[in-house]
């Protein structure tokens, strides 16, 4: 058995094996990431050719994915996202469909010839992407293959089955998956998306996936002083080599405390955060509207018994409405009706979101909305809704922006 495994051209310790595969793929997530998410996908950065091209040929080995493919379907993910067109929210077909089957689902949309013509633009169209890189995906995962046999022998081809379900799992299943499902929330776009841990290591810091919808044009993910984001790492280290240029991260929030009356700066600085600002006043409204809910619980309201229900009326309070249920548009309805603090706080969470929704309105009425807006909250019942106006009013731009 020995000799049967050193007929590789290397000789490893079992552990060994296992370090190099890790490795490798590694490799192919930090290409992922920082080639076909941040600069491909998003623009969020600009690379050198010669390590453009290094990942590209990466991929073409280890995953034999299409550039284009991949940038189009993730695109109408932004586009569509958690609508019937999304091509992987597990919100429309299931948690395990998508974490366990998702690599199906992508090269299903990946064969959409209208999704590659409306998002898949602005890729790599050379000669060698034409001829042999999307024509031939694979004969570079046969290439990997051969290698892998080449250098360690019948146990590369283990090295090699890892290397081909690394990327299908944790990107087409976990990220996609668990990263619209289960986690926790900086910022509230009207999506679920989460960051499914602090630490993006595994994934190359793709686990940070709700900071990403938020700054969908940001090179660097993480947005806490506790969060880490390895790929931003690499890219740091690209970027003082010379080999890549950073074109946007996420702007710094800014408060001013002496800001009184909002003006347009207050109103920028708000649009440039808005999904920080949903989340601020979901934290900040949180404990008035669990407290609320506990009393329509205790006075036995018809349709208000069921906890689920009414876990679902925090949830829908929180959030843009979107696809609910018959029972929670019921109970959500009821909730609305039987208490006027949440009455007020779902309406006031709306209004607030139409700043930024409206294009057809001028900054100066925008301006004097927000002004109304802040003065409403201020006037109202609600401490937590006045404490949160104030410091809505805070809000100012960064030098620069």
């Amino acid at each position: 058995m020995q000799q049967f495994l050193q007929l590789g051209l290397i000789e490893l310790p079992w552990w060994g094996y296992v370090l190099v595969a890790l490795i490798m793929t590694h490799m192919t997530t930090i290409s992922v990431t920082i080639f076909l998410h941040r600069n491909q996908s998003h623009h969020a950065l600009k690379l050198h050719p010669i390590v453009s091209h290094y990942f590209r040929f990466w991929l073409w080995l280890t995953t034999g994915t299409v550039t284009k493919e991949w940038v189009a379907v993730h695109r109408k993910h932004h586009a569509k996202c958690e609508t019937d067109e999304d091509p992987h929210s597990p919100q429309i077909h299931g948690i395990n469909k998508v974490l366990f089957d998702g690599i199906k689902l992508y090269r299903i949309e990946a064969k959409n010839t209208a999704t590659l013509v409306k998002y898949g633009h602005g890729t790599p169209d050379d000669w060698i992407e034409r001829n042999l890189y999307s024509q031939h995906v694979d004969l570079g995962i046969g290439i990997m293959l051969a290698i892998d046999l080449f250098l360690f022998g019948p146990i590369g081809f283990l090295v090699w089955g890892i290397q081909m379900l690394w990327i299908p799992f944790f990107a087409a299943g976990v990220i996609n998956g668990v990263g619209h499902y289960y986690g926790y929330r900086n910022f509230s776009p009207n999506n679920t998306s989460t960051n499914i841990m602090p630490w993006g290591i595994i994934m190359g810091g793709e686990e940070l996936h709700n900071n990403h919808h938020a700054y969908v044009t940001s090179a660097k993910f993480s947005n806490k002083w506790w969060e880490f984001d390895i790929g931003w790492t690499y890219i740091r280290v690209l970027e003082m080599l010379g080999l890549a240029i950073v074109r946007k991260v996420t702007p710094k929030i800014h408060l001013n405390p002496a800001k009184t009356p909002c003006d347009e700066e207050t109103l920028r600085a708000i649009i440039t955060h808005r999904y920080d600002v949903l989340s601020s006043f979901s934290k900040y409204l949180n404990q008035s509207t669990i407290t609320e809910i506990r009393k329509l619980r205790n006075r036995a309201i018809p349709g208000l018994q069921d906890v689920r229900a009414l876990e679902a009326v925090r949830h829908w309070l929180q959030r843009e409405v979107g696809q609910m249920t018959e029972k929670e548009q019921e109970a959500l309805d009821q909730a609305l009706h039987s208490s006027n603090i949440l009455s007020t706080t779902y309406s006031m969470r709306q209004d607030l979101a139409a700043l930024w929704s409206s294009s057809a309105t001028s900054k100066e009425q925008l301006v004097k909305q927000l002004e109304n807006w802040c003065q409403r909250a201020e006037g109202s019942d609600i401490s937590a809704l006045q404490e949160f106006s104030r410091k809505l009013r805070c809000y100012k731009l960064a030098v620069g922006v």
